[in-house]
């Protein structure tokens, strides 16, 4: 790993004797540099370059210089490349070194993907100090819990002091109050050395509601054709759309090769409107894959509701969140079958067997929740490994109306059971922070916008469940936590006081022994599986068998009860690996209500 700089066409660049400063402005005459000096600022006119572009060297200027642009209107706005605004996204920017840090992680080519485990964590939540060296601190917990892959939700700096990440306005610069860029580069190295992955989650969809100035001088970034829920979609196909998605392209090789990220996520990619070809997500993948130094593990994954199978491969996206395996045990252990869940309710077991088989639930079936549209696309072709697994993630917390975690929803046993199937398994599993100890913080969604929008966000969230029936009473609907009080946000940091207490401490044991299993026995024999190597079978209302043909030619079997009733079945065939509320008769035996039973059988395919 040597890379240390990502020479871009957007913000500054360090030269022999200073900086240039460039800016695209389609929308202005001309465009003043605005550089602080203590309490003053200098506007110094910046060079028409044509096509929008503006630019000026400025000798002298150097890291820790402070600039703002000023538009013709007089408005001065921060730098929408900028490296580091450490007075929030309204102030001004700050001009980095990228090779100032000191890395110590040479020799690190990250890990190849079929080893992953991921830990998804928010980092202002995540520990007490709500920051990059919070969860610095951590690293040895995790590399023993037999996580391998850290995943940050969004980092690019957004308005105020909370929030999710999604809102983010300046995608280059990380946010200040989590800390400095070398402070975030800190962390990745120290990560890289325990040898932790880590993955970033970016937005590519849209720009925050507060804090992005781009619509002032730069209106091409936005589509006239295109809307999405945050209004017009970002412009990828519409005339001057190179320079937009040169600024997206050069934002993912950017954290890749500054930062030594390991992969990117990228949320919500069914949003993305490119009616051009390539689409942005090829040419993204394709140019990111370019960029790649031989023998450098670097991991793309997608967040993609449309379950679009066509984007995931070699030389494209190595895998997406799998919404539909949660549903299906979310269905199965909670019993809530409104909203999306409805589409899982008729036969939540034949769902989770086909999401551990064939990678989705819905390959092009008829989605109730949508209107009867038809949904997804073929990808039992796939590799189980084209696919994360999870029982929680921050959207699928989040997005309910308290934050309540899955373990105030569903039974202790059920939640153990659901673990027990989902982690050993040959997909890519994901863990939700402190679901490993059963945290009860609540995840509720959070944030700190400015006046003009803070009232709109609060009235808009409890709009949002007051169809439900169980908010129609306005008492109730008032009892939603309001997204912009400090409250909702401090609720949410993990209690690390109680990950002793005898219910955290087992629900620890029972995970890192899965994660364990998972290690030893089921990481080794995943190099070279292919696509369409599982079935599976519904024995009961409950019941379900999944046999794998492993890359070794081995075979892994599974065998649960995701119910309250025992079942009776044969006894599978292979070596024991786990077992967990089971009893063996002869050839036969009987799962107790949430049992869980994985087997190993050498050298042989399953049918």
């Amino acid at each position: 790993m040597s890379a240390q700089r990502h020479d871009m066409p957007f913000g500054t660049q360090l030269t022999g004797d200073g900086v240039r400063f460039r800016l695209w402005a389609p929308g202005c005459e001309e465009v003043k540099l605005c550089l602080a000096d203590g309490a003053r600022e200098s506007a110094l006119p910046m060079t028409a370059r044509g096509d929008g572009w503006f630019e000026l060297a400025v000798p002298g200027a150097g890291a820790g210089t402070r600039y703002r642009f000023e538009m013709t209107d007089g408005l001065r706005v921060p730098d929408p490349a900028s490296r580091f605004n450490p007075d929030d996204v309204h102030a001004a920017s700050e001009v980095i070194d990228p090779t100032a840090f000191d890395w110590r992680d040479n020799a690190w080519r990250g890990r190849p993907w079929h080893e992953a485990v991921v830990y998804e964590l928010h980092v202002g939540t995540f520990s007490p100090e709500g920051s990059f060296a919070g969860v610095a601190a951590r690293l040895d917990y995790l590399a023993e819990l037999g996580v391998t892959a850290i995943e940050l939700m969004p980092v690019a700096d957004f308005p105020g002091a909370r929030d999710w990440g999604y809102d983010g306005v300046l995608p280059f610069a990380p946010e200040s109050r989590y800390g400095r860029p070398e402070d975030l580069k800190t962390l990745v190295d120290a990560a890289h050395a325990k040898g932790l992955m880590v993955l970033l989650d970016v937005v590519y969809n849209h720009f925050g509601p507060e804090g992005n100035y781009l619509h002032v001088y730069a209106k091409p970034f936005f589509s006239d054709r295109h809307h999405t829920l945050w209004g017009a979609a970002i412009n990828f196909d519409g005339a001057q759309s190179r320079t937009v998605r040169e600024f997206f392209i050069h934002n993912a090789l950017y954290w890749l090769d500054e930062y030594h990220f390991d992969g990117l996520r990228l949320d919500a990619v069914h949003a993305i409107v490119d009616d051009s070809a390539p689409h942005i997500l090829d040419e993204l993948a394709q140019r990111v894959h370019a960029a790649t130094a031989p023998g450098r593990h670097v991991h793309l994954v997608l967040e993609n509701d449309a379950n679009e199978a066509r984007y995931l491969g070699p030389g494209r996206y190595a895998a997406q969140w799998n919404d539909d395996i949660h549903h299906a045990l979310h269905v199965l252990v909670t019993g809530e079958t409104d909203g999306y869940y409805v589409d899982y309710a008729d036969a939540p077991i034949r769902h989770l067997g086909r999401c551990l088989a064939e990678g989705f639930a819905y390959q092009g079936e008829a989605s109730a929740y949508r209107g009867h549209a038809r949904r997804g696309e073929p990808s039992a072709q796939l590799p189980p490994q084209a696919f994360v697994s999870f029982l929680q993630n921050h959207d699928q917390v989040g997005n309910r109306a308290f934050g309540e975690r899955i373990g105030r929803l569903a039974p202790p046993q059920a939640l153990r059971a659901a673990a027990a199937v989902y982690l050993p398994a040959p997909a890519i599993p994901l863990l939700f922070m402190g679901e490993e100890f059963a945290a009860t913080t609540p995840f509720p969604f959070f944030c700190d916008f400015g006046a003009d929008l803070r009232d709109a966000v609060t009235a808009g969230r409890r709009r949002e469940f007051g169809r439900f029936t169980r908010f129609a009473d306005a008492a109730a609907l008032a009892a939603i936590p309001d997204p912009n009080a400090a409250a909702t946000f401090t609720a949410a940091r993990l209690d690390w006081v109680r990950i002793g207490d005898d219910g955290p401490a087992a629900c620890l044991a029972h995970y890192r022994e899965l994660l364990r299993l998972r290690r030893d026995v089921v990481v080794p024999r995943l190099r070279g599986m292919g696509g369409h190597a599982a079935r599976f079978e519904v024995l009961a209302p409950h019941g379900l068998v999944v046999a794998w043909r492993l890359g070794d030619g081995s075979t892994l079997r599974l065998l649960a009860n995701l119910g309250t009733a025992s079942l009776h079945a044969a006894a599978p065939a292979g070596a024991p690996l786990f077992a967990m509320a089971t009893e063996a008769s002869g050839d036969r035996i009987v799962l107790g209500p949430w049992a869980v039973v994985w087997t190993l059988e050498d050298g042989e395919g399953c049918a």
